[in-house]
């Protein structure tokens, strides 16, 4: 019997109990269920609704969804953080092989830009160095993998020399060779299954998110400032790469965004709003150019790597500055600080947040680190929240716990407010059996159906798994249904279990 129904149902059955036995007492609890149903009524009314810019544009609304306010939102300048150690993880990277061509020995110097390591199974994907300075550690993981390999920054910042190009008549395939060669390739996401793309693939479009709506992702605006040239370099190269169309994703729900983005030339713009997830690539990509099957091949880039490969042509050096959003209820001064790809966590954080759960990325698909781990490739935020490892006396059935849930059971649940909340890592209840509850559609705006996806993936039902849409999603896609799962299923490594199983196929 469903918590839903209980929830529902007790009352009336209480009320038929009692009424018998107690008549005077049954107008009470009858009162109390007309109450009860009055508020439910008018919370209703009441929901947050999703509101879009209407600043002469034409914005896809996303109805479905939900913004988790978390306290600790980064705010104020940009701070230049004081990072000495960096590392470049080849786990990072689905799907390559285990132990990549390392090309660089402890002691070695090396300038930002210089080549770490390459693919075994694809030689001219090479991996560079996001600062100058001594290669310190290469570290191994399970089954001697290369877990990481560090570099402890001199500080001078000196860059690998990069050749002239000139992207109006240069061949796409020297293009591509240049990009490899001088290691931003890796900055590509191919999607179905994320993975780096084979340097032969041609990509059917290409899509650009500049925004993010996951708990306490960056500002937008403070992210590119200062690349504005470099973003729109990248656009254009990128434009040299596909046989479609460079789509860039905007922020439908403000009415200024950056200059660049706004102004972006030789792409086509499509303005998102909604809650989170409106701003993932790929929600955008459902609702602009949806794949299609396997074969339909996309790519997929951020802001700041689209600028990091403009800044081949533009500045003519690998840029692998990065803006880091560092938020969450359990740091003291939320922030944004400027420093480099690979980051050492510790010294990003700088003695906040000991007492929370470190989680490289957003508190929905990102992955909990310690003070000695390192930004993963892609991650542009920190955040910090409770460990939440205590046991939950009546759980659910404390209406007054001010905890962000889309249940109705919670009191809150029905009255939402935008006010913000402290956090934690608690799953709010054990593993259940996996049900269907119509929360997944309610929180995913995709024409999916993502319980019969996982139940596919789990019985590993191929057919079904292609026919559901398995090739439209990425763990990031997913993450808010895990967070709304009754079933406390892990859904976003369900989901890497279908795609890992299709790709070997």
């Amino acid at each position: 019997m469903s918590i839903a129904f209980l929830s529902t149902n007790l009352p009336i059955l209480l009320a038929a109990v009692f009424g018998t036995m107690f008549p005077t007492l049954s107008y009470i609890v009858y009162g109390l269920i007309g109450l009860l149903s009055l508020l439910y009524i008018a919370s209703i009314f009441s929901q947050k609704k999703p509101k879009a810019s209407t600043a002469g544009k034409n914005v896809k609304l996303l109805k479905k969804g939900f913004d988790i306010p978390v306290k600790g939102v980064p705010e104020g300048e940009v701070l230049a953080a004081k990072t000495t150690k960096f590392a470049i993880q080849p786990k990072n990277f689905p799907y390559i092989f285990p132990i990549p061509k390392v090309t660089v020995e402890v002691g070695d110097q090396v300038n930002a830009g210089d080549i770490l390591f390459y693919d075994r199974d694809n030689t001219k994907v090479k991996f560079a160095s996001p600062v100058s300075g001594k290669v310190t550690e290469i570290n191994r993981g399970a089954k001697r993998s290369i877990a990481e390999i560090v570099i402890d920054a001199d500080g001078q910042q000196t860059y690998r020399e990069v050749a002239s190009i000139n992207l109006e008549t240069i061949s796409r395939d020297d293009l591509v060779n240049f990009l490899a060669e001088n290691g931003v390739w890796p900055m590509i996401n191919q999607r179905p299954y994320d993975v780096i793309p084979s340097l032969d693939a041609v990509p059917r479009d290409i899509f650009v998110t500049t925004f993010d709506t996951a708990p306490l992702a960056p500002d937008a605006s403070k992210v590119i400032a200062g690349k504005e040239v470099a973003f729109q370099a990248g656009l254009d190269i990128l434009r040299k790469l596909t046989s479609g169309k460079v789509h860039l994703g905007l922020d439908g729900r403000v009415a200024k965004i950056s200059s660049a983005f706004a102004e972006a030339n030789g792409v086509e713009k499509h303005w998102f709003a909604g809650f989170h997830p409106a701003g993932n690539v790929g929600v955008q990509i459902h609702h602009i150019a949806p794949i299609k099957n396997g074969d339909d091949i996309v790519w997929t880039l951020g802001a700041q790597e689209v600028a990091s490969i403009g800044a081949l042509i533009a500045n003519k050096k690998y840029d692998a500055s990065r803006v880091v959003a560092i938020g969450g209820n359990k740091v003291n001064k939320p922030r944004y600080v400027q420093t480099y790809m690979g980051a050492k966590i510790g010294e990003l954080l700088d003695g906040d947040g000991k007492e929370g759960r470190v989680i490289a990325g957003d508190i929905l698909s990102g992955e909990q680190k310690d003070y000695g781990g390192y930004l993963n490739y892609f991650d542009n935020q920190i955040s910090v929240i409770g460990e939440g490892d205590y046991y939950e006396m009546f759980g659910w059935a404390m209406p007054t716990k001010k905890v962000p849930s889309i249940s109705k059971t919670y009191f809150q649940g029905m009255f939402p407010s935008t006010k913000l909340k402290d956090v934690d890592a608690n799953l709010h209840g054990e593993k259940r059996a996996f049900v269907m509850t119509g929360e997944y559609e309610r929180v995913l705006p995709m024409d999916i159906y993502p319980q019969h996806l996982m139940k596919a993936i789990i019985t590993a039902d191929y057919e079904k798994m292609e026919g559901l849409g398995i090739h439209e999603l990425s763990e990031e896609d997913i993450a808010l249904c895990e967070f709304a799962c009754t079933s406390k299923q892990p859904l976003q490594s369900i989901l890497r279990q279908g795609l890992t199983e299709l790709y070997s196929e």
